[in-house]
């Protein structure tokens, strides 16, 4: 067998491990309610999930039918591909796991063009693989990209384009492949304009030949659609920047974002271990061909505008963020062409000694080192992130999306459908109650998104304690004028909002969870409680 056939067999193989280990990952998201099975996504993806089904359904792009219009999301393409399976007769209790499964695929397909990307700059089959072993089972990616939030296409759109850019550097022609697959991107998401500028400065910075067109071209089609996006939003929603950004982005001095950013990013790279970090940026020491370049600038990139950002709301659970994650690939493909580079170095000096087993004995220790590296990677907390990674443990955020669907569940058994609820998790709770929500973090009410953050006390607590897009609320207004018929969560200051609701709302209990409901409600179905706590 030649070497060729023997990588196309073990890629496979690797190939096949993926599927069966995703396929096993989604399977342990989900739980059987009442005999019924149930596939749910992130929560966040879940508030796209509520969007799509409105848009399905005719009500059109918004959080409430009938109510404010009102962008609290950031991924428009994604909500319009979700919605067309809510064209389909199934149940919600499912519909996640077409979601689901369209990432699987997005994920399998990447680790191609990781491959092809890997032996580009190594030319080695092992170091491929290894590459490719590396990104295929790095744990933050999966669980993205397998509970339903665009970062499964997003990644393979960057990868995609730095192959396409690849490609180009080699013909020494200009391509528009780059500049089309990060294009798309930006439909997804707008703030795929970041990676899209990396690839362009890289082009201008190292292909003369074709720098006026990458100037004129490559530009000029990211302002066309930005600017189209902006316009579309304009007449839709009256705003021309999502919700979201005005929730995350003002009503904070910068340097608590950006200080939070790099925190969060330290925290990042002193999990994975700095040596380990810094690795794949030795390669620019001694190698400084335009691919090795392309990929540092695009981790580079991905890295400064989440430090920009204030890293993600999930930094807590460790690993990659949303906006690292989309690099990892880069990230590997780099980290294991170094770690190769330095063990040829070895095999080659001890060879000198005419040690026969030499390279051989490289070649197992680089094998080694990118296994215990991999594990190391995905040791993103302790050792209850590797259960979760193995799966022995269920994957991160599922256990409380199962909470969620039993608290809609409950609150379908006591209010009408026109109940007015107000939620703190924004997508599943809503999702599945099909009620009018208030959202008391402000991701879907411009009111709340439009206030001043609230920040913890001491200068490093506020650069280490603040989570994005969950800084700001105002129960005054989201409880006292707004009045929900059931308050079904609080967040910070609760001893706040239960002096608002001391005289007009009662405690309801019912499936052992306990909520404010208010008393002279029609909407409220008292004899379906368990119990009145507090009457």
């Amino acid at each position: 067998m030649t070497d060729n056939k023997r990588a196309n067999l073990v890629f496979l193989l690797l190939l096949l491990a993926y599927l069966v280990y995703a396929a096993f990952y989604i399977a342990r998201t989900s739980w059987v309610v009442g005999g019924e099975r149930y596939f749910i996504l992130n929560d966040d993806a879940m508030i796209s999930m509520r969007y799509a089904r409105n848009l399905a359904d005719g009500a059109g792009l918004v959080w409430n039918p009938g109510g404010e219009r009102v962008e609290g999301f950031t991924n428009p393409l994604w909500v319009a591909y979700m919605a067309v399976w809510h064209l389909f007769p199934i149940p919600a209790r499912l519909m996640s796991l077409p979601i689901q499964l369209t990432g699987l695929v997005f994920l399998a397909i990447n680790l191609f063009i990781v491959r092809r990307i890997a032996f580009r700059l190594s030319g080695s089959h092992l170091v491929t693989l290894l590459a490719v072993a590396l990104t295929a089972f790095y744990g933050p990616l999966n669980n993205w990209g397998l509970l339903g939030m665009e970062v499964s296409v997003l990644v393979l759109l960057v990868s995609l384009a730095a192959w396409s850019a690849i490609q180009a550097f080699d013909s020494g022609r200009f391509s528009w492949q780059p500049y089309l697959w990060l294009g798309l991107g930006t439909l997804v998401r707008f703030d795929m304009a970041v990676p899209y500028l990396a690839v362009w400065l890289v082009f201008m910075l190292f292909d003369p030949a074709n720098r006026r067109r990458h100037l004129t071209h490559g530009l000029g089609l990211l302002v066309l659609l930005l600017a189209a996006q902006t316009g579309l939003r304009l007449a839709y929603y009256g705003e021309p920047l999502p919700n979201t950004y005005t929730l995350k982005m003002t009503g904070l001095p910068a340097w608590v974002r950006i200080g939070n950013g790099l925190a969060v990013f330290l925290k990042l790279i002193e999990r994975i271990g700095w040596p380990l970090a810094l690795l794949p940026f030795a390669l620019l020491f001694y190698r400084r061909d335009r691919a090795t370049i392309l990929l540092a600038a695009l981790l580079a990139a991905q890295s400064a505008y989440s430090i920009y950002v204030g890293g993600d709301a999930w930094e807590h659970k460790g690993g990659a963020n949303r906006y690292i994650s989309l690099a990892m690939p880069a990230f590997f493909i780099l980290f294991t062409q170094a770690a190769a580079d330095f063990w040829r170095f070895i095999g080659e000096r001890a060879a000198q000694f005419r040690w026969p087993p030499a390279r051989a004995l490289a070649n197992l220790g680089l094998v080694v080192f990118i296994l215990a590296g991999m594990v190391q990677f995905n040791a993103v907390e302790d050792v209850r992130s590797l259960r979760k990674w193995i799966l022995t443990a269920r994957p991160e955020f599922t256990v409380g999306n199962e909470e969620y669907v039993r608290i809609a569940l409950a609150l379908n058994k006591i209010t009408t459908p026109d109940a007015t609820l107000a939620v703190v998790t924004a997508g599943t709770i809503p999702y599945f109650t099909d009620r009018p929500c208030i959202d008391l973090l402000g991701k879907n009410d411009p009111v709340i998104a439009a206030l001043d953050a609230h920040l913890p006390g001491g200068l490093w607590t506020k650069l280490t304690a603040f989570r994005p897009g969950h800084a700001k609320w105002d129960y005054a207004y989201s409880i006292g004028k707004l009045q929900p018929d059931v308050v079904v969560q609080l967040w910070d200051e609760p001893d706040v909002a239960r002096a608002l609701m001391a005289n007009d709302y009662a405690i309801l209990e019912i499936d052992g969870l306990t909520f404010s409901v208010r008393r002279d409600s029609p909407r409220i179905l008292w004899e379906a409680a368990d119990a009145i706590i507090q009457p």
